[in-house]
């Protein structure tokens, strides 16, 4: 599917419609972590279907709604639910939130997701701040900026080398120190599910330099770079990657959720600094 510029301000002037608060901040909620959006303050939530283009989350745990209000002392909007590749969706559809996050007003991103634990030092429950990314899904031909360029969104080519934003992930760590939180910092790895890694495809991902693996976000992130938007992301590590055969375990979605009721309160610990810095800043 591609969206014309008629298509964006169609959605835009829903959400203008149902509140007068213009949030600069944008945090996209993975799986296992909307609850996150129930601590918004003075919140107007806008459901997908009510927005014309907004591809619906078919995920359990996704709710599948934009939650606008206060938090933290300042106004943001959270992406509870997001929408993914495996899906079916096109790679337009999936960075439309961040998009029209940009066209809302939106100039800083904080996306969270959750992750199979690939570097064998992390544990389920652990938080992981994302300071570099591999795009297998980019690689092989799925990168949200092919296809014809808006010179008005973001230029043709864009650098990936500062994708994440240093201030914010300053904030991020001084954060977790003060809430006593053992975060985590490493490479995510991005691929395109919907099926969890194979032993051998863990060890893979190991030795080429990932320490987190999971199937969203980086679509995100280049969507936003490309817009000229400040990027901090985190994985919640939900499982650990299975790299051995000889192994009865699996995978499964279940103990992801069930992991993001350990981890949203370290999650929101850290994002509650960070909103608080930046507040400062």
């Amino acid at each position: 599917m591609t969206y014309s510029q008629e298509d964006y301000t169609r959605a835009v002037e829903v959400i203008r419609s149902r509140t007068t608060q213009t949030p600069r901040i944008g945090i996209v909620l993975g799986s296992g972590l909307g609850a996150l959006a129930e601590e918004v303050e003075s919140a107007v939530a806008v459901a997908y279907e009510d927005i014309p283009g907004f591809p619906r989350s078919t995920v359990f745990g996704h709710a599948g709604r934009l939650v606008i209000g206060q938090w933290v002392g300042g106004p943001v909007i959270m992406q509870q639910g997001r929408t993914h590749f495996y899906e079916g969706y096109s790679m337009e559809q999936v960075t439309f939130a961040i998009r029209l996050m940009r066209l809302l007003g939106v100039e800083t991103v904080i996306l969270t997701n959750a992750a199979g634990g690939v570097n064998k030092g992390f544990a389920v429950g652990d938080v992981m701040l994302i300071v570099d990314h591999i795009n297998l899904v980019g690689m092989a031909g799925h990168n949200p900026l092919i296809g014809p360029n808006d010179e008005r969104v973001g230029p043709r080519f864009i650098g990936m080398a500062q994708a994440y934003d240093r201030q914010l992930a300053a904030l991020a760590r001084r954060a977790a120190e003060a809430e006593n939180v053992n975060l985590r910092e490493g490479v995510y790895a991005c691929v395109a599910g919907p099926n969890f890694e194979t032993p051998a495809e863990i060890r893979m991902l190991r030795t080429i330099g990932a320490d987190a693996v999971g199937m969203s976000t980086v679509h995100e992130v280049t969507a936003a770079r490309h817009g000229g938007m400040r990027v901090l992301a985190f994985s919640g590590i939900t499982n650990i990657g299975i790299d051995s055969l000889d192994v009865d375990a699996d995978a499964n979605h279940e103990e992801v959720l069930e992991a993001g009721k350990i981890i949203v309160p370290r999650m929101t610990a850290i994002l509650r600094g960070v909103l608080a810095g930046i507040g400062q800043a």
